[in-house]
C-alpha cells in the first residue's frame, strides 16, 4: 500500500492551512484554516471491503506544567505521549482520494458534530475533546479532522502520522461517540495492510 498527499510531503512540514493555529507575532497563536488535507492512495491489499483512517501527533507533552507559559520553555527530554487528530472509518474500498476542506474546513468552537461524516462514514471524536474540557468558550464533543496546535513554546518539531488502513470488513464494532483507540481496538485482527504519511508541525517561531 502506498498513501501520499498534495498538501505535503511525507516528512515535510504541514502548511498552515491545514493546522487548528498558526504563529501570531503577539498572541503566540491565531487559529487557522483548519482544512484537512488532500490524501490519496494505491496498492490496496486483495479482499479490502473498507478503509480506516487515523492521524496521531506523537510527540505530546505528558506534563503541561509549562505548556504555553509565558517565559517557560517546554524541554525537549519531557516524555511525550499521542494525542489523536482525526479516527475516520467505513470509507468505501472504491472510494476516490480525500479531497483538502472535505471533511474539515475551518476551526469549529465546541467541536464538529458526528459521528457522521462525509461518503457515509463514520468519525470519532478526537483528542481536543479532553484538551478543551472545562473550558466553556471551547468545550465540546470534536468529531472528525481537527489540525496541528502543539505548544507554542515546545522546543521539539512535532510529528503528526496520517496512517491508512485495509480492512477486511465492511463494519467494525464501535459506540456511537468512540475514540481512536477505540478504533484502533476494534481493528484488531481485521487489517490486511497499511501506509502511512508524517507531517511535521510548530508554532514555535524559534523551530519555523
Amino acid at each position: 500500500m502506498k498513501l501520499w498527499s498534495d498538501s505535503f510531503s511525507d516528512g515535510d512540514p504541514i502548511p498552515g492551512e491545514f493546522a487548528f493555529a498558526v504563529p501570531h507575532p503577539e498572541n503566540h497563536i491565531e487559529l487557522a484554516g483548519n482544512r484537512n488535507p488532500h490524501l490519496a492512495w494505491s496498492g490496496l491489499p486483495e479482499g479490502t471491503k473498507s478503509l480506516a483512517l487515523v492521524c496521531i501527533d506523537t510527540d505530546v507533552p505528558t506534563d503541561g506544567t509549562h505548556v504555553n507559559q509565558e517565559g517557560a520553555e517546554v524541554p525537549a527530554d519531557l516524555p511525550r505521549t499521542d494525542f489523536v487528530h482525526w479516527a475516520l472509518v467505513g470509507l468505501p474500498a472504491d472510494a476516490e482520494p480525500i479531497a483538502p476542506g472535505e471533511f474539515s474546513n475551518g476551526v469549529d468552537a465546541h467541536g464538529k458534530p458526528g459521528p457522521e461524516g462525509p461518503r457515509g462514514t463514520r468519525q470519532g471524536v478526537n483528542d481536543y475533546t479532553g484538551w478543551f474540557e472545562g473550558d466553556a468558550s471551547m468545550a465540546g464533543d470534536y468529531h472528525g479532522y481537527d489540525g496541528p496546535c502543539p505548544p507554542w513554546n515546545d522546543t521539539i518539531i512535532h510529528h503528526y502520522h496520517f496512517t491508512l488502513y485495509a480492512l477486511d470488513t465492511d463494519a467494525l464494532d464501535l459506540p456511537d461517540k468512540f475514540s481512536g483507540g477505540q478504533l484502533l481496538d476494534a481493528m484488531e485482527g481485521h487489517v490486511l495492510g497499511s501506509a502511512s504519511l508524517v507531517g511535521t508541525y510548530t508554532l514555535n517561531p524559534k523551530l519555523r
